[in-house]
């Protein structure tokens, strides 16, 4: 018998009734925890471009500070999987719904303390410890956030409707990027500078907070009624060892991690890195390139959409392999157009959305159904682990590091590297791009 939050009670209360389990509620739920896990990365994000680097690292110059600032964003990946480890042995021992409720406190809990954060001129490198402790907790909480939600919805979707149901959980994160980009938008319109980066900034970290709570019950809802209970034990998404499923599963794992690694590294180039370059490298405004962002963000949720309909017509290894072809032809010429002007920064930022939404749509889980049922819930979330560690983490550190060195061409060598990887990786394993299609 595990222990049962008060959240879980509230939530159990609501569905105390019963009713059938639909593919539909699953997507909701997922939808909605996405959301709300993009929006604190993007929140995040953008502050490591417009105000960390003046206020906690302002020892060094712009550039410098911006790429300090891009290193200690990388920790949240590098810290994912180890949050997996510790939440799978609190899920085994307490259950998903505890598993959850301490996750995503963890998580909104570290990102409300960025909003309390002092300054390097008044703590001085402490203020660098504090972001970097509060940055670590963001992602062992995210690793800790994995719900089986994604796993169920793919494994409950209709035969010829596989590919549609896959995309859904992906609408979260350009919904997340619309959010913060028009919420920081408005703060920065409507603040004195000064004003801003005292305190409105930490704004959108309290609002993050009241999201993260709001997603929690949400999620809540759905994974502890005794009918997803059921239906998580019926179809093994139970959490198994970490040891025992990289032991067995190593080769999907490793197939799994590489084969989004396209969209994934895709994914920070056309929405971190081309914000740090425009504010570091020319003179537009932050606030008229966020609405840029933010507009492009919406052509990627079409995309994203249309990616559903493309796949279940010629196949999701085929859009994938597709898709990172074409990405591989974007970096090789895209990037120079951030230092073209207006025009050229909306035709990269449209174009690159796009791409992300045909690609991004059907990366997450992909070869999921590769995992031995036992270790099916496990591997899923150690894959995405590794997937964001190895295609996302470290993207706007490299491309901004390599673009201000060598030019802006340089930074689609990272892109192309993740393109070059997914195709390698699907034309390497046959048989895990047959059990996509």
């Amino acid at each position: 018998m595990t222990a049962q939050t008060s959240a879980e009670y509230d939530a159990r209360s609501l569905q105390a009734g019963g009713h059938k389990v639909a593919p539909g509620e699953i997507a909701v739920g997922v939808i909605i925890g996405r959301t709300s896990e993009f929006f604190d990365f993007f929140v995040y994000a953008i502050a490591s471009v417009l105000v960390f680097p003046r206020l906690v690292f302002s020892f060094a110059d712009p550039l410098t500070g911006t790429l300090y600032s891009f290193a200690v964003f990388a920790l949240a990946f590098v810290a994912r999987p180890f949050g997996t480890l510790i939440f799978t042995a609190v899920d085994r021992l307490y259950g998903r719904g505890a598993k959850l409720t301490i996750a995503l406190f963890l998580l909104g809990g570290s990102t409300a303390a960025i909003a309390f954060l002092p300054g390097y001129e008044t703590v001085g490198l402490f203020s660098v410890l504090l972001l970097a402790l509060f940055r670590m907790g963001q992602g062992v909480a995210l690793g800790g956030s994995w719900d089986g939600l994604a796993s169920l919805l793919a494994l409950n979707a209709p035969e010829n409707k596989r590919g549609w149901y896959a995309m859904l959980p992906q609408i979260g994160a350009p919904l997340g990027l619309v959010v913060a980009s028009l919420l920081f938008t408005f703060l920065i319109h409507t603040l004195p500078a000064e004003d801003f980066l005292d305190w409105g900034w930490r704004y959108p970290f309290f609002v993050a907070f009241a999201i993260n709570v709001v997603a929690l019950f949400a999620r809540l809802r759905i994974v502890v009624t005794p009918e997803y209970a059921a239906l998580f034990e019926s179809r093994e998404l139970e959490p198994a060892r970490l040891g025992e499923t990289v032991r067995t599963e190593w080769r999907t794992i490793i197939m799994g991690a590489f084969a989004p690694l396209a969209s994934f590294a895709m994914f920070h180039m056309v929405t971190v890195f081309p914000l740090s370059w425009v504010f570091l490298f020319t003179e537009d405004s932050p606030t008229r390139f966020l609405m840029i962002e933010a507009v492009a963000a919406g052509f990627g949720i079409l995309a994203i959409v249309a990616s559903g309909y493309l796949a279940d017509r010629f196949g999701r290894r085929t859009l994938l392999v597709v898709s990172a072809a074409a990405i591989a032809a974007f970096s090789g010429f895209a990037p120079q157009l951030l230092g073209a002007g207006e025009i050229g920064e909306a035709i990269f930022m449209l174009t690159g959305f796009v791409l992300l939404g045909l690609s991004f749509g059907q990366s997450s889980g992909a070869l999921s159904s590769r995992f031995s049922p036992r270790h099916r819930y496990t591997g899923s979330a150690l894959t995405s682990d590794f997937a964001w560690l190895f295609g996302a983490g470290f993207a706007p550190l490299a491309a901004l590091l390599l673009s201000s060195r060598f030019g802006l061409l340089s930074a689609g060598a990272y892109l192309l590297s993740g393109a070059i990887c997914t195709v390698v990786a699907l034309w390497l394993n046959r048989e895990l791009g047959r059990a996509i299609e």
